[in-house]
């Protein structure tokens, strides 16, 4: 009977009770140089390296809002954004106060038409610029890590 009782709570009534994930909206920030394709990566505040992202912005297309994001956070200005998500990923947002809750983030590919040493986040952030490869190494999450090392 308990193990009824789990698998019913499991698979029947627990996906009524969890809210979907928390959306945020990322640029894969990328252009060519003499030796090759290069991404943005940019430094979170944990340190950690992570792509430009963050929440939708009302009256923008997701698109748009990774573009602003890109600008924000890494000083990105974009020849072209892609319309469609290359894909996604799925990770918790920890805030400053120690809450957490589970977000899943679309990846617009965002073609770099110039780069801006004087952004809104430059105090902020470092930013490198790497291979995709490099950039599927630097990265936490193994889903991020599979989008980069694809692309």
């Amino acid at each position: 009977m308990i193990s009824f009782l789990r698998s019913f709570w499991t698979g029947v009534l627990r996906p009524f009770f969890q809210r979907p994930p928390a959306l945020q909206l990322a640029a894969l920030c990328h252009r060519r140089t003499d030796d090759g394709k290069v991404v943005l990566l940019v430094s979170s505040s944990s340190g950690r390296w992570i792509l430009p992202k963050g929440w939708p912005i009302d009256g923008m297309t997701a698109a748009e809002a990774a573009a602003q994001e890109a600008w924000e956070e890494g000083g990105v200005k974009a020849s072209k954004v892609g319309q469609s998500s290359l894909g996604s990923f799925y990770g918790r947002k920890t805030y400053s106060n120690g809450r957490s809750e589970p977000c899943e983030t679309l990846v617009y590919k965002l073609k770099v038409a110039d780069v801006a040493n004087d952004f809104p986040e430059a105090n902020r952030r470092d930013r490198i610029w790497v291979t995709p490869a490099k950039a599927a190494e630097l990265v936490d999450n193994a889903q991020l890590k599979s989008l980069l090392a694809k692309f």
